[in-house]
């Protein structure tokens, strides 16, 4: 269900690197299903040769441990990064250039947590051990290193967050 659901998601659809470069995560992330090592070893196998080539081809790098929720689209794909330790929710948008990822080298296995339906725009940096709420909008190249509330607007470098709308009341 999950194909079709990125399927529908996606605007280029089957024509999209970044559907196929998200469906080689999936096929990766699917072995974690399985206790059988006759059934993940060569899932995993398969996934490391088709991961390299989504690296090559679409210019997308996801992490097989990352948990990444339903329609993801991956807009325009190129020099996109995705922690393993990720966890990105529902129908949220990556364009071209955009890093989720650990902020320092000592702490490798942090990474952000990403709400539903964030926004991130082109270039954007997420880093570190930190948060996104709901309905974020991330601005283009900015660098996000604090946690943001739902329903803000992260810009600038570092992010400056502007808070908006209906969820300014909820702070």
């Amino acid at each position: 269900m999950a194909f079709l659901e990125d399927l529908r998601a996606a605007q280029e659809g089957v024509l999209s690197l970044g559907f196929w470069a998200l469906q080689v995560y999936r096929l990766g992330h699917l072995r974690y299903r399985f206790q059988s090592r006759l059934v993940r070893y060569p899932l995993g196998a398969l996934h490391l040769v088709l991961a390299k080539l989504a690296e090559m081809f679409c210019g997308v790098t996801i992490g097989v441990s990352a948990q990444i929720g339903r329609r993801l689209v991956i807009e325009h794909s190129g020099a996109i990064v995705v922690h393993g330790k990720a966890v990105i929710g529902d129908d949220c948008i990556i364009r071209q250039g955009v890093t989720i990822g650990n902020q320092r080298m000592d702490r490798p296995l942090e990474a952000p947590h990403i709400g539903n339906r964030v926004n991130i725009g082109a270039g954007a940096k997420i880093l570190g051990a930190i948060r996104i709420g709901d309905d974020v909008d991330i601005g283009a190249n900015a660098v996000v290193l604090t946690d943001v509330p739902a329903g803000a607007l992260a810009v600038g470098v570092p992010a400056r967050i502007i808070l908006r709308g209906k969820h300014d009341a909820a702070l």
